[in-house]
């Protein structure tokens, strides 16, 4: 139909009446101010909400953890079961653990993201009315949470996420696969010979065409990353208090 084309009057629908500016809506919520009872709803509505998506990505780190100590007690109980199996089945696990870590310090920082938000509320609307005090300690606090609704930002760096998952679970499991390693090597049961020496060790560390030498290398260098993660700390912030980091979420479940 061409749009210049004027549509006969017996076609034409009821005439709409322009809505008058001055009356007020019912549905404009925006011009009306909320009262004090609308507000404690939605303020506790969206702790509510927030407090499942923080319980959410809590069950996915603890699946993660699982994981890895799932394949850490097969990976022992494969190796250390035949003193015939080579010992480069631990450094398999640790691999497999490492990655399991990175996935877990991904997933810590989305839930730091709601932590954060829940712990804004708790701190400054929850807390001040538990003890009677209407003050919140932090008066910005709505207008921080208001602006990361409109723009999420992570609250910590991924190597904050690792540090802080490495400390809390997978630094013991990585000293559990080392102690394995070093028995696989050092045991006479398990490295197949009736006395190990130290200069034993390069030639059973070898895989294939990598010399002993190389892998002691890529374990020490491993494990002195490890040790630099605990010790070395880029910035110190409490977790949840960064809300200043500029880094956007790449998505929100």
């Amino acid at each position: 139909m061409n749009p210049r084309t004027e549509i006969p009057s017996t076609m034409k629908g009821p005439e709409r009446i322009p809505p008058d500016a001055s009356a007020p809506s019912e549905a404009d919520y925006e011009s009306k101010p909320l009262t004090r009872s609308e507000y404690l709803q939605a303020v506790i509505h969206f702790y509510r909400g927030e407090m499942q998506r923080e319980t959410v990505w809590r069950s996915r780190l603890d699946q993660t953890t699982y994981w890895a100590v799932f394949t850490t007690a097969a990976v022992l109980s494969f190796a250390l079961h035949n003193p015939e199996r080579a010992p480069h089945m631990v450094m398999l696990g640790t691999l497999l653990v490492l990655v399991m870590l990175a996935i877990e310090a991904r997933r810590f920082r989305f839930y730091d993201v709601w932590r954060s938000r829940v712990r804004k509320l708790e701190e400054n609307f929850f807390a001040p009315i538990l003890r009677r005090n209407p003050e919140s300690p932090e008066p910005d606090w709505g207008i921080l949470v208001a602006a990361d609704l409109f723009h999420p930002h992570f609250k910590i760096t991924y190597f904050q996420a690792f540090r802080r998952r490495l400390l809390k679970n997978y630094l013991y499991i990585f000293l559990i696969l080392l102690l394995a390693w070093f028995i696989k090597l050092w045991d006479p049961a398990h490295s197949g010979a009736p006395s190990t020496t130290w200069r034993d060790l390069p030639e059973r560390m070898a895989i294939g065409p990598f010399p002993g030498v190389l892998m002691a290398a890529l374990v020490a260098g491993f494990y002195a990353f490890l040790l630099a993660c605990c010790v070395i700390e880029r910035r110190k912030t409490v977790e949840g208090e960064n809300w200043g980091l500029q880094e956007p979420l790449d998505r929100i479940d």
